[in-house]
């Protein structure tokens, strides 16, 4: 064998280099989906959530603070 016909073979290290960029490639387009997915879940299901649970959260507030008002205003004296 000549070394031309040796540099045409790829060594083991670069079979295993080719390998590990393929395997590598795939894995950050499965991550890539994956987080796609995320992001569609967090927008359809839990932002509206979120949002539901404030302004469920801000009406209980308002009321609270209306009736302390009314207290404030009823014991304040004259």
């Amino acid at each position: 064998m000549s070394t031309q016909d040796e540099s045409t073979q790829p060594t083991g290290f670069e079979e295993f280099g080719r390998k590990v960029g393929k395997t590598v490639g795939e894995a950050v387009k499965n991550l890539d989906q994956e987080g796609e997915k995320v992001i569609a879940y967090l927008n359809s299901e839990v932002v509206p959530a979120i949002r539901s649970g404030s302004s469920k959260a801000l009406r209980t507030a308002a009321d609270k603070l209306s009736k302390l008002a009314e207290f404030m205003e009823q014991n304040t004296p004259r």
